[in-house]
């Protein structure tokens, strides 16, 4: 895992906590997951906090069902992507 990963799944984990919520992070072969129980009386104001936090890893996204609740997640990647993977407008050569 590279320090710089390492950091920002630190990073987003520590601000869902300020939130109130218990993020769990768990390491992969490529990545690290970041994930965290939303319960439904989250205000607005701290959904916005909570996504602006996702957001600074390399993906995210929420898993919703009425069985288990609402589960925020993200992976931040621990090693350099291939060339063939990068996403982004000018992110390739």
């Amino acid at each position: 895992m590279s320090a710089a990963s390492g950091a920002g799944a630190e990073d987003i984990a520590a601000r869902l906590i300020a939130l109130g919520l218990t993020p769990r992070v768990t390491e992969h072969a490529r990545h690290l997951v970041i994930e965290a129980e939303v319960p439904d009386s989250l205000p607005a104001e701290k959904w916005r906090v909570a996504l602006e936090a996702m957001a600074e890893a390399d993906r995210f996204g929420l898993l919703a069902n009425s069985l288990n609740g609402r589960t925020l997640w993200a992976a931040v990647h621990t090693e350099t992507p291939a060339t063939g993977e990068v996403r982004g407008p000018g992110s390739q050569r």
